[in-house]
């Protein structure tokens, strides 16, 4: 093939970018792929480094998925926290470490996706919920004796042995309490609800009924109040009231905006106090029904669940007409221990006849 001529007549000579990279007619790249020699990514290249369109723009690291996003997609840690998997800052680590996939690829943050990706959490599929979708709420009377927690070495019972099993989500529980505290225990699919009432910066109220072995003294209740220094830190109670008792026993109302572990037992034995018993009463605008027995759950109804997304600041979906029906509240109550047999309905006297 002729050599190629410049302006002047003159045999062009390949420029040093040729001589570089390799011509067209030349095996230098063959040679290089055969050493064994990688080429630098274009994003190490100097800074004056030039293409045939003139500068070549910096290279972004784009997160996995589609890069024209659908009607409708939403942030892929949002969508993990709909799924029920955990909170949005539990969501946010588990992208980090490289556990989820979007379309076969590792997504990042920031990733968007809609109902028609594939998503998958550890090689597990996930189910893109619509976020006009309405999360379930279930309150959970728990009895002493059971630990919050799916894994136990010491093979102790687990609320969540008590716990409907769902396919495409999981229970969040709302909060912990001890191996012998009973009360007040709420489940959710909402990964934004339980971040709400768990996370420290929101304060949401705890109340407590706790019975102690001997009565509090007034200057007790006051440093129960002002602050009492722990092992990690100061605790006091917002509230504390004096419900009365009977002979050692002693009943006391008491409300804090934190969850530290075991901080109601602590507290009182700092000030020289056994709690004998302790119940969770309240969590927020959510009280414990009388209704509720130990060992029952209740799943609340989505005009109950609208309330309370609302009262969290949370976006709530419409409720469809048929779910709309005022007075079923409570109707869901469901036990978990076997019911004594029914007692046979007495026969109604008969009346003596008139003489």
């Amino acid at each position: 093939m002729p050599d190629k001529k410049d302006a002047t007549g003159s045999p062009k000579k390949p420029t040093a970018v040729q001589e570089k990279r390799g011509g067209k007619n030349t095996p230098f790249r063959r040679a290089a792929a055969a050493s064994g020699e990688q080429k630098a990514p274009r994003a190490k290249q100097q800074p004056g480094w030039q293409s045939r369109g003139g500068e070549e723009p910096p290279v972004s690291e784009k997160p996995a998925g589609p890069t024209s996003y659908a009607p409708g997609a939403q942030k892929l840690q949002k969508i993990l926290a709909q799924a029920g998997l955990g909170s949005r800052r539990d969501m946010e680590e588990l992208i980090k470490a490289g556990r989820v996939t979007v379309n076969g690829q590792v997504a990042e943050l920031g990733t968007r996706v809609s109902e028609t990706d594939v998503l998958r959490v550890d090689r597990k599929n996930v189910r893109v919920r619509s976020a006009e979708k309405m999360p379930r709420i279930m309150l959970y009377h728990k009895p002493e004796g059971e630990i919050v927690s799916r894994d136990d070495p010491d093979g102790r019972p687990s609320v969540f042995d008590r716990l409907p099993q769902m396919r495409t989500s999981k229970w969040i529980a709302i909060g912990r309490l001890d191996f012998n505290t009973s009360g007040l225990l709420i489940f959710t699919t909402s990964g934004d609800l339980a971040n709400h009432l768990m996370h420290p910066r929101f304060e949401v109220e705890r109340e407590y009924a706790v019975r102690t072995l001997g009565s509090l003294a007034p200057e007790q209740m006051k440093q129960l109040a002002e602050g009492i220094e722990l092992e990690d830190g100061m605790a006091s109670f917002d509230n504390i009231s004096d419900q009365g008792g009977e002979g050692i026993n002693h009943w006391y109302r008491v409300i804090l905006r934190e969850g530290r572990n075991r901080e109601v037992r602590r507290m009182f034995e700092a000030v020289g106090l056994t709690v004998s018993r302790l119940m969770r009463v309240r969590f927020g605008v959510i009280n414990l029904p009388p209704r509720l027995k130990r060992g029952q759950t209740l799943d609340l109804e989505p005009v109950e669940v609208k309330k309370v997304l609302e009262w969290a600041g949370i976006a709530a979906p419409a409720i469809p007409q048929q779910q709309a029906r005022p007075g079923r509240s409570g109707s869901g109550i469901k036990s978990h221990h076997v019911a004594a047999p029914e007692k046979p309905a007495r026969r109604p006297r008969k009346e003596p006849s008139a003489r």
